[in-house]
């Protein structure tokens, strides 16, 4: 099976442990059998690899994304890079043609998409390799899977069959309705449309050169920009007259609130945190190296972390996003292909970072233009490499790097240390890469 999941998520509905580039599909709160912790796209990679072992998996994701997906999935998938954010519709005709050319898949052979978070069961893709099958023949030009309704939610769109059989040709769509309008599809037997396609490669390349010309990957890469933003619902599937839905009855939830995603947390408190017999319904996640205590506090969620407190009643998390673009707040901590960085302090002039490097991994050869760097270590050891110039480092140990200096670590065991960036002008875009070799 080749399957495309669409990371995409815009870091706000489950802040403060999210931001623009740590979406929830990387939190790490759903517990593993073996009681520690797994994040939604490992959760899904692992289900995946269940239904089939041999499936080729690409996650499509934008260019911040990408260090956290190696993080947590090291080199076992591969990623397309979203060079902007163009709607679905884009992002899936990108990814296509990636399979075609740089992967080398054919373009007879079905591919699936799927929304890379959903809570599922094994099942949800035992159905997905079925999905795939559906188009093998040619005779059904786009697939989908289509989720059997637990209410009449407002949330989604729906899928109208034209019979209530498990596999059907669809009669046509729905936009997300009103309550009283959803209740009323439900009994026609409508289902919710999940976001799952499937397709023979060769069809949605020939949609794409409907919209543009492009001879391969990286030209549709160049000319990304161009391709009119638009959902793969409105551009393709609610034109397709070759189209059948396939039912799914087992477990599917959207985990995109914080209502939501307590109801499955298996620890109602993940953390630091004490709170008396007068709580109820309560759920805390505490990422910072210090105690929370509760009192009297009835269906709320608190969760703490560098980017900031929250204390919510759960109902009311949905409306969180407004009130995170009032914030406003500069990116405290991100996972990175070697690691992770947690921002100590902010002053004028001077920014505190403590960064942890896997074993065997290292930063990137660089440079910054515009401020100085001192690397204390305070754990493990490694290797400096500073214009051109290696060093064995351990704790204890002081490296200062100049504007322009050229340097790296690299980690034997996993090593700790505390940056200090020193300048008027510090900015996450001060950065010149380099061939380690140069």
């Amino acid at each position: 099976m080749n399957i495309i999941l669409l990371s995409g998520g815009s870091g706000k509905r489950l802040w403060p442990l999210t931001n623009e580039i740590r979406s929830r599909q990387f939190i790490k709160l759903l517990k593993r059998e073996d009681g520690t912790y797994e994040s939604m796209i490992q959760r899904v990679c692992r289900q995946i690899r269940s239904a089939d072992p041999q499936a080729r998996i690409t996650v499509a994701a934008s260019k911040a994304q990408v260090s956290a997906i190696h993080n947590q999935l090291g080199q076992e998938v591969d990623v397309c890079v979203e060079r902007q954010s163009r709607n679905t519709f884009p992002v899936i005709a990108l990814a296509s043609a990636f399979l075609r050319d740089k992967k080398g898949v054919p373009e007879e052979e079905p591919v699936a998409v799927c929304p890379i978070d959903p809570y599922v069961e094994d099942d949800y893709f035992r159905a997905v390799a079925e999905l795939t099958e559906l188009v093998r023949d040619g005779q059904t030009n786009l697939a989908l899977l289509g989720i059997t309704p637990t209410e009449p939610s407002e949330k989604y769109g729906y899928i109208i069959p034209r019979e209530k059989c498990r596999v059907s040709e669809v009669k046509t769509f729905r936009e997300k309705p009103d309550a009283r309008t959803a209740g009323r599809y439900i009994k026609n037997g409508a289902l919710w449309n999940g976001g799952v396609f499937t397709f023979r490669l060769k069809y949605v390349l020939e949609k794409a050169h409907e919209q543009i010309p492009f001879t391969d990957y990286e030209d549709l890469y160049d000319k990304y920009g161009q391709l009119e933003s638009i959902s793969f619902d409105y551009a393709v599937a609610e034109k397709e007259k070759h189209i059948r839905v396939l039912r799914y009855d087992g477990v599917w939830k959207d985990l995109s609130t914080w209502e939501a995603l307590c109801r499955e947390m298996t620890d109602s408190v993940i953390g630091e945190a004490v709170y008396d017999g007068s709580c109820e319904n309560l759920s805390v996640v505490n990422e910072l190296n210090v105690p929370v205590l509760c009192m009297g506090l009835k269906n709320v969620v608190v969760s703490a972390s560098v980017e900031g407190i929250l204390v919510s009643d759960k109902k009311k998390t949905q409306n969180i996003e407004e009130l995170v673009d009032r914030a406003g707040q500069r990116v405290m901590y991100a996972e990175k292909s070697w690691g992770n960085y947690r921002v100590l302090d902010v002053s004028d002039g001077c920014l505190t970072v403590k960064a942890t490097i896997a074993p065997g991994h290292r930063m990137n050869y660089h440079s910054h233009e515009h401020r100085d760097e001192v690397w204390t270590v305070i754990s493990g050891t490694g290797r400096t490499i500073v214009d051109g110039m290696e060093e064995l480092v351990k704790a204890g140990d002081v490296i200062t790097m100049e504007a322009g200096c050229k340097h790296t670590i690299l980690a034997d065991t996993e090593l700790q240390l505390i940056e200090v960036q020193l300048g008027k002008e510090i900015d996450a875009h001060d950065k010149r890469k380099y061939d380690l070799e140069s």
